[in-house]
C-alpha cells in the first residue's frame, strides 16, 4: 500500500496564515470605505442636481424661484400658492417638482383648522431621501427639542422623540447674513404684514431667498453658472440626531433662516464635533461640499476656496470676475 503524504498544518503555519488574511483585510477595508464614500457623494450630488432642475422648473412655471416663507415659526400650506403669501419655504415649494405633489397637497381645502394642523404635522414628518446627505445620516424623524417656542400651523407631536424630517442642505441666501426670525404670530397677522419685515429690508439682498422671495432668473446678474443656488450646509456631528443644533432643529418643509440658508460671507467647514456654526455652507466629506449652480450644474467646492471667490458665488449681482483656478 502506498504511503499517505498528507499532513496538517502546524500551529506556526496556522498563525502565519491568520495574518496574512489580517493584513489583507486591513489593506481592503479603506478600499472599500473608499468606494462607498464615492458612492454616497454620488448620491449627495445627484441630490442637488434634482432640486436645481426642480427650482429651475419653479421658475419656469411661476416665474420666480422658491420663495424663503415668512420665519421658522410656520410650516407650508397647500392652499397659499407659490409667492410671498406662502408661510412655507425653499424645500416645500419645491416639492411638486421632486414628485412630491400628494404631500406638498396634503390638507388641500381643508377648513377644520385643528385637522389642518395635524395634517401639517404629518406632512414635515415624511422622511424624504433626496433631502439627506448619505455621508451625514439616513433620511428619518428626528428628535425635537423640548425647550424650543412652538410653531403657529403645525400640531406639537405628541413624542418629542418623534418630532419631524429635517434636511442637510441649504439655499444660497448671498453674501451677507440677513435673519428674520419667528414670522407672524397668525395667518391674518402675515396677510396683514405684521410679524414680517417690512418693505424694502430685503432689497439689498444678494442670494435666491429671504422671507416672502420672489428672485427671477433675470435678477441673477453674474450668470446662472456663476452663482450658487442650493448646498450642503454644515452640522455639528454631535448634533445629527439631538434637534440641539439651532441650524438644524427645524422641519425641512417649514421656513428658517437657519436651518434652510447659509452664506457666503462665511468659510465652508467640514462638519466637526464640539464645534457649532448655524449660517454657513460645509458637508460630512473629506475633501469639500456640493453645490448646485442656479443653471443647475453641481460642483464639488473645496473647504480651503478662496474666500472672495465664495464670496462671490454667493451674490447673483456683484459683477466680480470669478478665477475659475479657485474653484
Amino acid at each position: 500500500m502506498a504511503n499517505d503524504t498528507r499532513r496538517a498544518f502546524t500551529l506556526v503555519e496556522l498563525l502565519v496564515v491568520i495574518a496574512i488574511i489580517g493584513i489583507l483585510i486591513g489593506l481592503l477595508l479603506p478600499a472599500v470605505q473608499s468606494v462607498r464614500e464615492a458612492a454616497r457623494r454620488i448620491q449627495c450630488s445627484n441630490n442637488l442636481h434634482q432640486m436645481a432642475i426642480a427650482a429651475l422648473n419653479h421658475e419656469e412655471a411661476h416665474g420666480h424661484f422658491p420663495t424663503g416663507g415668512w420665519g421658522f415659526g410656520w410650516v407650508g400650506d397647500p392652499d397659499r400658492g407659490y409667492r410671498g403669501r406662502q408661510p412655507g419655504g425653499f424645500f416645500y415649494n419645491l416639492l411638486p417638482y421632486i414628485e412630491q405633489q400628494g404631500l406638498h397637497d396634503l390638507g388641500l381645502g381643508e377648513t377644520d383648522q385643528t385637522r389642518k394642523k395635524q395634517l401639517a404635522l404629518e406632512m414635515v414628518q415624511v422622511p424624504l431621501v433626496g433631502l439627506i446627505c448619505p455621508s451625514r445620516r439616513r433620511a428619518a424623524v428626528f428628535p425635537v427639542r423640548a425647550s424650543r417656542s412652538w410653531l403657529v400651523n403645525i400640531d406639537k407631536p405628541a413624542n418629542l422623540g418623534h418630532g419631524w424630517f429635517r434636511a442637510d442642505y441649504a439655499v444660497n441666501g448671498g453674501d451677507y447674513r440677513q435673519g428674520w426670525g419667528f414670522g407672524p404670530g397668525s395667518m391674518s397677522e402675515g396677510d396683514a404684514g405684521n410679524g414680517l419685515q417690512p418693505e424694502g429690508y430685503f432689497a439689498a439682498s444678494t442670494g435666491l431667498g429671504h422671507q416672502r422671495s420672489e428672485v427671477t432668473m433675470a435678477e441673477i446678474k453674474d450668470g446662472a453658472s456663476n452663482t450658487y443656488l442650493v448646498g450642503e450646509k454644515y452640522l455639528n456631528p454631535d448634533n445629527y440626531f439631538t434637534g440641539n443644533d439651532y441650524g438644524d432643529d427645524e422641519p425641512a418643509l417649514g421656513a428658517d433662516d437657519y436651518d434652510l440658508f447659509s452664506w457666503t460671507c462665511y468659510q465652508p467647514l467640514q462638519d466637526r464635533a464640539g464645534t457649532a456654526n448655524f449660517w454657513t455652507f460645509g458637508s460630512a466629506h473629506a475633501n469639500g461640499f456640493v453645490v448646485a449652480f442656479c443653471d443647475g450644474s453641481v460642483r464639488s467646492m473645496s473647504f480651503s476656496i478662496d474666500a472672495n471667490t465664495h464670496r462671490y458665488l454667493g451674490n447673483r449681482r456683484d459683477q466680480q470676475a470669478i478665477d475659475a483656478s479657485q474653484l
